[in-house]
C-alpha cells in the first residue's frame, strides 16, 4: 500500500498578495523561492529549494469561503505514487491531472468534498516553478524519469 512520508505544501489563496509575501518573509521567517509573474503566485520555504522547493505556495485572488487552493503530500518514492494512481483508479477517485513539475511528479485528486488534493514525489532536480508538462503515471518509472523536463 502506498504511503506519504510528510506533508509537503500547501496553496493559500490571499487577498493582496504583497502583504502576504511580507507577512510570510518578515514575520514567519520563510524565504521567495520562485515567483509566477503572469499570476503574481508566490512559492515560499523555509528550507533551501532543492529539499523542499516550497512549503507554502500564496495565490492572488481570494474570494469568500475560497481559502485553500490545495493541500500536497509529499512521497518518499517515484513508485509510493504509481501506486496511488493505481489504487485511485481502482476505488474511482476523481483524478484532476498527472503532471511533472520538473522538480516533482505530482498526482492531483479531489477528496470527497471536492478539496483539491496532490501526492507528490521530489525528484531532486532544480527547476523553475511553474512548470507543468503532463504524465502518464502509467508508464515505466524509467520512461517517467526520463520525461520529467
Amino acid at each position: 500500500m502506498p504511503k506519504v512520508a510528510s506533508l509537503g505544501h500547501l496553496g493559500l489563496y490571499v487577498r493582496d498578495i504583497e502583504r502576504s509575501k511580507a507577512f510570510y518573509r518578515d514575520i514567519v521567517g520563510l524565504k521567495i523561492s520562485d515567483e509566477n509573474p503572469k499570476t503574481g503566485s508566490a512559492f515560499m520555504t523555509s528550507k533551501d529549494r532543492l529539499d523542499e522547493h516550497h512549503e507554502l505556495l500564496l495565490i492572488p485572488g481570494r474570494e469568500d469561503g475560497k481559502v485553500v487552493q490545495q493541500i500536497s503530500f509529499r512521497c518518499s518514492s517515484l513508485s509510493d505514487v504509481k501506486e496511488f494512481y493505481r489504487l485511485f483508479l481502482e476505488r474511482k477517485v476523481p483524478i484532476i491531472r498527472t503532471v511533472s513539475h520538473g522538480n516533482a511528479v505530482g498526482l492531483y485528486f479531489e477528496d470527497p468534498d471536492g478539496n483539491q488534493l496532490e501526492v507528490y514525489w521530489p525528484t531532486g532536480i532544480d527547476w523553475p516553478q511553474p512548470f507543468g508538462k503532463p504524465i502518464d503515471l502509467a508508464a515505466s518509472e524509467e520512461e517517467i524519469t526520463a520525461n520529467l523536463t
